[in-house]
């Protein structure tokens, strides 16, 4: 029988799976340079950007405020600046004032883009770049201008109004944002990371919502101003706090019907909006941000043990086991010298495992601090050097410094009492921005401290219930006692339950919606959803289950005509699946999943390796040496973790690793069980690829012998074709009455 393309399908199918695999290893080596990449480059390609994405829609929001309204009014007789009358600005300032916008907005539209990658980054941050600069640098102008001899002639009593102070925070932040990208072009062009920004959909979104949130309060505070009557910049202020909920009021309260109507709405609508903008303020600093601290923590604290390993080696001292609180027989292990037969291999790897584990949590423990320390200053900062502001800027009521702190403590908490509030022209615009900056700031403090001293307080409160009142797993008080004893001494003394054990390893599942692996829905025919649910993940280990009792089946098959190379196969990709399906489960679990050391050993055998054999292992010291000075800083990636087979050679190429080395498997910025999840199928899709080459020659090698056999004798080939005799060229073997016969070992999975 003719088919024709079936061969080029075979053959494209092959290639799919080759380019598949080679995809993995690519994205392991760039997720290695990722992790590897000092946090200042992290900050450049990363945190800046979302930065400028951030406060450059805030700059054009003022830069509004500012052109909207005069930047002088005349003080009344016995009155104030607050209630000043306007004076009309010259036609030069407004447009000069315009200009600024349009390069601001130009400039907006330029990196939104860019994010959104519609504009390539070669032309998006030249345009950004210049265009924010442009916008600031006319403001400026603009600023030297005003605060200088801009009194209108014949008017005595004159003062500035909200719309330059305005312009002086939009200038301030255009410049800001100039340089930040700056930096962000540099590290690009000097190939520290791509010319493009590898961001999260959360972090994507952060400038639209902030654009959507901004446009909101503009829009809320113009609707305002017409219904209640008051000034453009006065509606703003207002808008502000009643999006923040902090609340002050006094002066400005809806007062009208209509006002207080539309504030239903109008609240509830811009507290949804801003929840989106924090959310994505937490996917950048605390969820990409603190990962990121943790690596480069971790890579120093793993630093700083190999040198104090080879100090002890070559300089005969004592190795420091409290530097990270090893045990003693870890710490002898490890400063065991090369070629010392006196630890076992597997020991020494142990202690290695052992030894990465301290550090980890070291550099957990270091980052939760640091953090909790930078926040609560970048709190305090805007604390009292807000107080300051407000305290200069509020003399006309006689502030003391202690007022000012008061009230910028209520207003940073949302309190909001109202006996104290900004009167004048450069408090109010000054609040704006000040409380626009404390939504990050009090974000991520209030995180950090969920991380320590909440949490602290939370551990000491269980702890307590667990030893008294509370229900217990403990029979008496005494076991209680020893438990807490247990607890309070982070497991020094007293007894570890067996209950804390399952919590320390994570074993819960988290019942929410979690994504289905891609690897697997590509192994296992479904396509990875966005909002999947229970059913769906019920469903794909259902197909995971099948597929493996399909392999045991085939293995039995295999076994029985005697066939041990493909029993051997087929044994190893039902063990292969059998372990995907368990690390699948954990990569859903509440608690990310620590495996021992025994776990890792058995995953890694399975994974071509041998804890016992020295061979596929090296000294932390030799590896690290061997990173940093033979491949030289670029090539260190080239260092394969496990052995595996160059797709142009027969031999396999295996380089040796340690547990602290940079290309240990507990280093990187995944968890474990995705880690292990991507290596397994890998390994599957490596088995199955070697099984598809197989049948594929023995299709091509059928379909061969077919046309060969049409060409010499075309009356038996129409003949056996009439008898029902077919060529099965899915399977590569030959079916007799219609009865479609199946290939041995397997033929099902292709």
């Amino acid at each position: 029988m003719n088919d024709p393309g079936l061969e080029d399908d075979i053959v494209d199918a092959s290639n799919q799976v080759s380019e598949n695999r080679d995809k993995a290893y690519t994205d392991e080596e760039e997720e290695e340079r990722s992790f590897l990449t000092p946090a200042r480059w992290w900050y450049a390609s990363t945190a800046f950007p979302l930065m400028a994405g951030t406060f450059g829609p805030m700059a054009s929001a003022f830069n509004i405020c500012a052109l909207v309204e005069d930047w002088r009014v005349e003080i009344p007789t016995k009155g104030t600046e607050e209630h000043g009358l306007d004076i009309q600005d010259p036609e030069w300032l407004i447009a000069v004032n315009a200009v600024s916008l349009v390069c601001a907005l130009i400039a907006n539209l330029a990196l939104l883009l860019n994010m959104a990658r519609r504009v390539p980054f070669k032309i998006a941050q030249p345009v950004t770049i210049i265009g924010f600069w442009l916008a600031s640098i006319l403001l400026i102008a603009l600023i030297a201008v005003a605060s200088h001899r801009f009194d209108a002639p014949g008017i005595q009593n004159q003062a500035l109004t909200q719309a330059y102070y305005y312009a002086i925070f939009a200038a301030g932040l255009y410049q800001l944002i100039s340089y930040l990208m700056c930096v962000t072009v540099y590290g690009a062009y000097k190939d520290h990371y791509r010319k493009e920004f590898r961001l999260t959909v959360a972090q994507r979104t952060l400038m639209l919502q902030t654009i959507a949130f901004l446009v909101y309060l503009l829009l809320g505070a113009l609707i305002y101003s017409k219904i209640e009557g008051w000034k453009f910049s006065d509606a703003v202020y207002w808008a502000d706090f009643t999006s923040l909920t902090i609340g002050i009021g006094a002066d400005y309260v809806p007062r009208t019907r209509v006002g207080r109507g539309l504030l239903f709405p109008f609240a509830m609508g811009s507290i949804i909006i801003l929840g989106l903008v924090v959310s994505s303020i937490r996917s950048l600093i605390l969820d990409r941000g603190k990962k990121k601290m943790s690596a480069r923590l971790t890579e120093k604290t793993r630093l700083r043990l190999i040198k104090e390993i080879d100090n002890v080696v070559h300089e005969k001292r004592r190795l420091r086991a409290h530097m990270i609180s090893l045990d003693k027989s870890t710490a002898q292990t490890l400063a065991a010298k090369p070629g010392d037969d006196k630890f076992a291999e597997m020991d020494r790897r142990q202690a290695e495992f052992e030894a990465m584990r301290k550090v980890q949590e070291r550099a957990t423990t270091e980052r939760k601090y640091m953090s909790l320390v930078v926040s609560t200053f970048a709190f305090a900062f805007l604390w009292t050097i807000g107080a300051l502001v407000f305290m200069k800027a509020e003399q006309n009521q006689n502030w003391s410094y202690f007022e000012s702190v008061y009230f910028s403590y209520t207003t940073l908490l949302t309190i909001g009492y109202g006996d104290l509030e900004p009167m004048s022209n450069s408090g109010k615009p000054f609040f704006v921005f000040w409380s626009l900056l404390a939504v990050p700031t009090l974000t991520i403090l209030v995180s950090d401290m969920g991380d320590t001293v909440v949490k602290a307080v939370k551990d000491a409160t269980i702890w307590l219930g667990e030893i008294t009142v509370l229900p217990s797993d403990e029979d008496s008080t005494r076991n209680r006692l020893k438990y807490g004893i247990y607890k309070a001494t982070l497991g020094k003394a007293g007894y570890s339950h067996s209950y804390l054990k399952d919590v320390e390893e994570g074993s819960g599942i988290d019942d929410g919606e979690q994504e289905l692996q891609p690897g697997l829905a590509r192994l296992f025919g479904r396509h990875g959803r966005s909002r999947p649910n229970r059913n769906v993940r019920e469903t794909g280990d259902r197909v995971a289950a099948d597929f493996e009792r399909s392999e045991k089946a085939d293995e039995s098959h295999a076994r029985k005509h005697g066939e041990r190379s493909e029993e051997d196969e087929h044994h190893y990709r039902h063990a292969l699946l059998s372990e995907i399906r368990k690390v699948y489960a954990d990569t859903t679990a509440a608690t990310p999943k620590r495996y021992s050391y025994a776990e890792w050993a058995r995953f890694l055998q399975l994974l071509g390796e041998d804890e016992h054999d020295s061979s596929y292992h090296s000294r932390a010291i030799d590896a690290e040496r061997g990173s940093s000075t033979e491949e030289g800083p670029n090539e260190s990636k080239q260092e394969a973790t496990f052995s595996r087979k160059d797709e142009g050679k027969d031999a396999e190429q295996k380089k040796s690793w340690s547990w602290l080395g940079v290309r240990s498997p507990l280093m990187g910025d995944k968890e474990e069980a995705e880690w292990l999840l991507e290596k397994l199928l890998q390994r599957l899709e490596q088995s199955l690829h070697g099984e598809g080459k197989e049948k594929e020659e023995g299709v091509k090698q059928e379909t061969q012998n077919h046309h060969r056999r049409k060409r010499s004798h075309p009356e038996a080939a129409e003949k056996e074709a009439d008898d029902g005799t077919s060529e099965n060229t899915v399977t590569g073997t030959r079916s007799q009455g219609g009865q479609k016969g199946t290939s041995e070992g397997g033929g099902h999975h292709d």
